[in-house]
């Protein structure tokens, strides 16, 4: 290959698919230079961008302009090298008419990898069906800062829960056939302040122990094939530009053979953002030397830019055929450089691809066994954070929905589900996906109830002309069901979304004054969150009868709100990331040392009003009958116990088992307490469960002094509760021998096993 060739297969472009079924065209956006596709074909192209997730365009016909294309990039190149097509999946194929599925972090409050990796395998499916070769996902940033926008894409605030949620994910992508990608690697979410992009300032030890834990987990057991660097820069140096980050710990020592993609246009960042570099070439020259093989979304540095600095001297052949090697051995895998290679996709198998009448209509991205996974999660992400007893709803005869998603179709969907991150951009398109109202789905669970309405407030306006109105309805109600929360959206066009970053965790706009003012009614109050963080919510937290946080739980959201509303469905979802208290602690999680909790030391408190990992059922659980057989072990041991998980409620319910461990006394800070393992327990009334963990002393290890990952001997304390403020049982153990030193092929789990449900006593 000549070295336009090779450079060709680094880059892709951004283009969007044809709704009559002709060939792509290239996207014209704000921060690219055109481009034609004329020009560059000849040299051959290494990627298609988001032909699907540009605009809105019928599923067949789309997958036929996308394969008419990779002939075309197939014929026009010395090699027939056609490009991988990628697409973003964050919470669903992000395309018109595919199932929006929740958002990351309602998977994180399922706490169900398995019905996790199940989506995902559905997902993979839609997107390799129509020609699709790359997935843009899972985020795996865990949250350090709730004023982040981008909170609603990340899974939670807990490492563990992070990478084995996000682990599962890419494990179904994969197993589809679709690259997934882990990003963003590394330390994006820790920005100060909680603003998009800005400078991170953690040291290595928080790095290791807290942003690095979930990818290094996803890459030692999901099979995933592609890495997207961070936008940002850690202590001054820049993701795109950290050889030691990209190569010597992702490849080097973690064993990484897949393809590193930049971030949309991260590559040209190191100039115009990061100032590292003096130009283009520079900036191109300065990501691949670090390990990126793959400059997205479009062609830019990696160009005429790179192409003019190879000839000058100024960056070395070899780092080009690097990052090529790579690029090509993925296409190899995909299957692209087969002799028998064919870019029909199985959609259009057989179909006759002149006839575009035909076509039209006849791939369904939202069939009905999606929208059950969907539901699925919807309803296993529920948490019920609060209840006096109102709930479940006795068939109320006049219910009040009251507020500003009461009767917003889009109030369940994320930043990147289609409908928000496209489609608000074609108003005059349909949506694409049924998505009901809270107000509708309210009317179908409680057919025999009077349902009345009031918007009462905007998400994030200071009009309070509303609350009259909304006085009025919740005093003639015998029950308010207030809407509250966010509306998803992109560089401060929402109040949850990438760029859309909050100055404190109050609730947007006058939403609490209107909550305020409904409690003062005297009508019971359930206070129900559609939302992409967590909020402060004030004089709920002690007056509300109940409140009911969701995530963004996608097209079936709603009716799984209201059926856990009616009793229809258990709660069983538990937080991934702790309710505020106040609106201005930030940044704070539960993964705090001593001296990060309430104390004498500082007026402001940041103990959460619900922490993480909490979640109330319809039932209750009572936890006994602890057995440890041996309260020691080696450093390299482990300890086994067992206890007894009892349902002495009256319904079935799921107790979510979490195993945390404190370590009181270590060579380093450490946070009091860090999920280490957990088990949802599904139970019958009466019945019980004897559940068994065996924990081995790895998951006790952290970044020592040395900046070497140790275990050291002394008293450990394994803590067993219903939540990281609600612990049930506690085994003090100790650890003997010498400290000892472990990498990255240490022990990430501890076991559990639950026997069959056993008679009730």
């Amino acid at each position: 290959m000549t070295l336009p060739e090779k450079v060709a297969q680094l880059f892709g472009i951004w283009v969007g698919a044809s709704d009559e079924g002709g060939e792509v065209a290239p996207y014209q956006h704000e921060m690219e230079e055109p481009v034609t596709l004329d020009s560059l074909l000849p040299q051959g192209l290494g990627q298609l961008t988001r032909s699907y997730g540009t605009a809105p365009v019928d599923p067949a016909l789309g997958a036929l302009s996308l394969l008419r294309t990779q002939r075309r990039i197939a014929a026009a190149n010395r090699f027939g090298i056609p490009a991988v097509a990628h697409e973003e999946c964050l919470a669903g194929f992000a395309t018109w008419g595919a199932t929006a599925y929740p958002v990351p972090l309602s998977w994180g409050a399922a706490f169900d990898p398995d019905l996790v990796r199940t989506m995902a395998a559905a997902i993979g499916r839609d997107m390799r069906a129509v020609g699709v070769h790359q997935g843009l996902a899972p985020v795996l940033d865990v949250v350090r800062d709730a004023r982040w926008g981008r909170v609603e894409e990340t899974i939670g605030e807990d490492p563990y829960l992070v990478g084995t949620i996000g682990t599962a994910y890419v494990q179904g992508l994969e197993s589809a056939g679709i690259v997934a990608t882990l990003k963003h690697f590394v330390g994006y979410s820790a920005s100060r302040a909680g603003r998009n992009l800005a400078p991170v300032g953690m040291g290595g030890r928080e790095r290791a122990d807290v942003m690095l834990a979930p990818f290094e987990m996803a890459i030692r057991e999901s099979g995933v094939r592609s890495v997207m660097h961070a936008y940002t820069d850690t202590d001054g140096i820049p993701s795109a530009a950290d050889g030691e980050l990209l190569t010597g710990l992702l490849r080097d020592t973690w064993g990484f053979t897949g393809t590193v993609v930049a971030d949309y246009f991260g590559v040209a960042f190191l100039k115009t953002l990061h100032g590292v570099a003096g130009t283009l070439g520079e900036a191109a020259g300065a990501a691949l030397a670090a390990g990126v093989d793959i400059e997205l979304p479009t062609v830019k540095a990696f160009g005429e830019p790179l192409l003019k600095a190879l000839a000058d001297g100024q960056v070395p052949e070899a780092h080009v055929d690097r990052a090529l090697r790579r690029v090509l051995i993925q296409k190899v895998q995909l299957g692209l450089l087969d002799p028998d290679w064919d870019p029909v996709p199985e959609a259009l198998a057989g179909a006759d691809l002149d006839d575009l009448a035909a076509l039209r209509g006849s791939v369904d991205f939202d069939p009905a066994g999606n929208r059950a996974v969907a539901r699925r999660i919807a309803e296993q992400s529920v948490v019920l954070l609060r209840n006096d007893g109102t709930l479940p709803l006795a068939h109320p005869a006049r219910i009040a929905v009251i507020g500003p998603n009461a009767e917003v179709p889009t109030a369940v969907l994320g930043c990147y589900s289609f409908p928000v991150h496209v489609g608000s951009q074609h108003p005059r398109m349909p949506l694409g996906v049924e998505l009901p109202t809270l107000r509708e789905a309210l009317a179908a669970e409680f057919p025999g109830s009077e349902i009345v309405t009031a918007a009462g407030a905007d998400i994030d306006t200071d009009d309070t002309g509303g609350f009259a109105e909304a006085v009025q309805l919740a005093a003639g109600a015998d029950i308010v069901v207030l809407a509250l929360g966010d509306r998803a959206g992109l560089f401060g066009r929402g109040t949850s979304g990438e760029g859309c970053d909050a100055e404190s965790l109050a609730l947007p706009g006058v939403q609490q004054q209107l909550l305020d003012t409904l409690l003062d009614t005297g009508t019971p109050l359930v206070v129900t969150l559609l939302a992409g963080r967590p909020y402060v919510l004030g004089r709920a937290v002690d007056e509300a009868a109940a409140i009911v946080q969701t995530f963004f739980p996608g097209e079936e959201g709603t009716g799984a709100l209201a059926g856990v509303l009616s009793g229809r469905v258990e709660p069983s979802g538990r937080l991934p990331v702790s309710i505020p208290q106040r609106a201005g602690t930030q940044p704070s999680t539960y993964l705090a040392a001593k001296l990060g909790q309430a104390g004498e030391s500082s007026s402001i408190d940041p103990t959460p009003a619900f922490g993480f990992g909490h979640g109330l059922t319809y039932t209750a659980f009572q936890w006994t009958d602890l057995d440890v057989p041996d309260l020691q072990a080696g450093t390299d041991g482990e300890i086994r116990l067992a206890f007894t998980v009892r349902n002495t409620g009256e319904r079935e319910g799921t107790e979510l088992v979490q195993l945390y461990l404190h370590d009181p006394v270590a060579s380093v800070v450490q946070p009091v307490q860090r999920l280490i393992g957990y088990r949802r327990v599904r139970l019958a009334p009466g019945r019980s469960a004897r559940v068994e963990v065996t924990v081995p002393a790895d998951l006790a290890s952290f970044t020592g002094r040395a900046g070497r990952r140790v275990v050291e001997p002394g008293e450990l304390e394994l803590r067993l509760g219903a939540s990281s403020t609600d612990l049930r049982l506690t085994v003090i153990a100790t650890l003997t021998g010498q400290v000892r030193e472990l990498d990255h092929t240490r022990r990430l789990h501890a076991t559990f096993s639950v026997d069959e449900p056993l008679p009730g006593a």
